[in-house]
């Protein structure tokens, strides 16, 4: 199936269209693919609010009414933009408060930008904005309650960190600093402006512990999908192994500034998905 076929099955499929997840979710059964396409849809609409530069205050008032949709699609009356979630939350018992979480952590860049955070903070926001994805989307898996909590818990943490160690600069464009607290003054970096932290050369040392709890958390997901058939954990396989490349390509370039950008090529990318996407 092409990419432009797989996105006409469903609206969902052009926002995803080009990213990994779009590749790792195109290959599940109708069902499960529209549910899928449904949660990341719902994803990209609440960070791009918390993305945005619109006053704060409106951006909060715009989070707490995805809150308010949310509870009223709950309730048995969703508004227009979540009609078609109402099946998806039957057929694979999608969890209220895992909605509820993403929002959460979209929203605590929103009263001012994350900046240095302790790690039990980080820990939580890496809870909030990635591992509740993963409660939400191991319930379309399939898999088994306290197996589908343990992916979700490692490799959403994985996934998270690998994009805070990518995209450094890019947040700190943003005024943002997910680097914690304590591992900015274990390497004795002072204070948390995000353009003066991530010019220090003492940079490599903050990430260097981070790589390291990245792939304890990649590895301790590849043995909880190594406990199910392949046919249940294709897609998560697919975007651990992504993500998995992406990290060591960070960990190849290096942590000192000037840091260029990381990407997986296509053939990188094909040849991961022709791996794990057939049984």
């Amino acid at each position: 199936m092409t990419l432009e076929a797989a996105a006409a099955d469903t609206d969902y499929g052009s926002s995803a269209s080009g990213s990994s997840f779009y590749a790792a979710m195109r290959i599940l059964p109708r069902d499960q693919r529209e549910a899928m396409f449904q949660i990341y849809s719902f994803c990209r609409q609440v960070d791009d609010i918390a993305d945005s530069d619109g006053p704060r205050p409106e951006r909060l008032a715009a989070l707490q009414q995805w809150r308010d949709d949310i509870d009223a699609l709950y309730q048995g009356h969703p508004p227009p933009r979540l009609r078609d979630y109402a099946g998806s939350v039957r057929k694979f018992d999608l969890q209220r408060a895992d909605f509820l979480a993403i929002v959460d952590g979209m929203e605590m860049d929103v009263p001012q930008d994350i900046r240095a955070p302790d790690l039990a903070t980080l820990d939580l926001y890496c809870d909030r904005v990635a591992s509740a994805v993963g409660r939400l989307s191991v319930r379309v898996f399939g898999l088994p309650s306290d197996d589908g909590l343990l992916l979700a818990h490692h490799l959403g943490r994985a996934l998270q960190l690998t994009n805070i160690l990518r995209d450094i600069d890019e947040d700190a464009g943003l005024g943002r600093l997910y680097l914690p607290r304590e591992g900015l003054e274990a390497a004795g970096i002072a204070g948390s402006d995000p353009i003066k932290v991530t010019a220090d050369p003492n940079v490599p040392k903050v990430c260097a512990p981070l790589v390291a709890r990245a792939r304890d958390h990649f590895e301790n997901a590849d043995a909880v999908m190594a406990r199910h058939p392949r046919r249940v954990v294709r897609a998560p396989r697919i975007m651990s192994r992504y993500y998995r490349a992406i990290l060591e390509l960070l960990v190849a370039r290096g942590f000192a500034a000037p840091r260029a950008p990381v990407r997986l090529n296509k053939l990188a990318k094909f040849a991961i998905v022709l791996r794990h996407a057939f049984i």
